[in-house]
């Protein structure tokens, strides 16, 4: 009852923060100003929707029509310039599956390598693996992802000529976003995208598992006859997967967000890009559905991570004093 309790209010202080992003970030874009495109019959269009919108009233009346366009007809607007008179859910909708599959390709590249690795370096702790990995992890995690994404199109591209330095378009991959070319075209911005995470979640592993390793329990593991390898794998990795596992979870919102630069650097035509691109044409309401989607998945990552402590170790119950 009590982890009920504890959801429902994180659920309602979430629905509360994902309000007031939401209406701060509507002021600040619709006191942008509006250009309309130069081809007068579409401008006469575009006008005549934006007065049925209230987009000449005050912006409380503005956001007013707006909220009650999302609850009464799921309508979170129209697009004016990237996709002309397309609905914004339909425009972010289809630039969903290149995202999620650049971001999930790039995690589960990352998650094995990462935990690997920081086993290894706890394991070897001191030694001159340890010292490898380490010296290696803080040179990785301290380079963004854009540079990752220069060098990699310099090195694999330019100089050796293994891939392409784009994403192949929909058309050129066959009509699909799961064919063998289109993975093929994204092995450059999943490379780009996971140094830095294999190097975080290295680190952060090492740590918990370094700490876990010379807990009390690992000695009395020992003296009940488990080898080394034993004693890690059923008591040390398992207890130091509990703060790891929820980082895991939060890295898929993180590289969502990170993606952005990568979409434009390879040309990915994702959510990311899309983000960007609504930004320099003032496609208000395609800004706002981005927003949306970010902070609706933002918030949402912070109560599963919190609730999934529970799952991983049955001692954690949230909402207990």
């Amino acid at each position: 009852m009590r982890m009920f309790k504890y959801v429902v209010k994180r659920v309602l202080l979430m629905l509360l923060s994902f309000f007031v992003i939401i209406t701060v970030c509507f002021v600040l874009v619709r006191m942008l100003p509006r250009n309309l495109p130069t081809d007068k019959n579409l401008a006469a269009v575009i006008e005549a929707r934006w007065e049925a919108l209230g987009y000449n009233k005050p912006i409380i009346v503005q956001y007013g029509i707006y909220l009650k366009n999302i609850f009464t007809a799921w309508d979170f607007g129209t697009s004016w310039y990237i996709s002309t008179l397309t609905p914004a859910w339909d425009v972010i909708v289809d630039r969903l599956a290149p995202t999620v599959l650049v971001n999930l390709y790039s995690l589960l590249f990352s998650i094995p390598i990462g935990l690997l690795l920081g086993i290894l370096a706890a394991v070897k702790k001191n030694k001159w693996q340890d010292t490898f990995i380490s010296t290696a992890t803080m040179i990785f995690i301290s380079v963004p992802s854009y540079v990752y994404a220069f060098l990699v199109q310099y090195f694999f591209y330019y100089k050796l000529g293994w891939f392409p330095a784009i994403v192949s378009s929909l058309a050129d991959a066959g009509g699909s976003w799961l064919s063998p070319k289109m993975f093929y075209s994204m092995i450059l911005p999943v490379l780009a995208l996971s140094f830095g995470e294999i190097a975080g979640l290295c680190r952060y592993t090492r740590a918990e598992l370094t700490e876990t390793l010379t807990s009390d329990y690992m000695l009395l593991a020992r003296t009940k006859g488990l080898t080394r390898g034993q004693a890690t794998v059923r008591h040390a990795l398992r207890n130091a997967m509990v703060p790891i596992l929820p980082m895991i979870i939060s890295s898929f919102i993180s590289i969502l967000g990170g993606s952005m630069i990568i979409e434009q650097i390879f040309s990915i035509p994702g959510v990311g890009k899309l983000y960007i691109q609504s930004i320099q044409l003032l496609d208000y309401d395609v800004f706002m559905m981005d927003t949306v989607f970010y902070t609706f998945i933002g918030l949402l990552a912070g109560i599963v991570v919190d609730i999934s402590y529970g799952f991983i170790d049955p001692r954690i119950r949230m909402g207990e004093r």
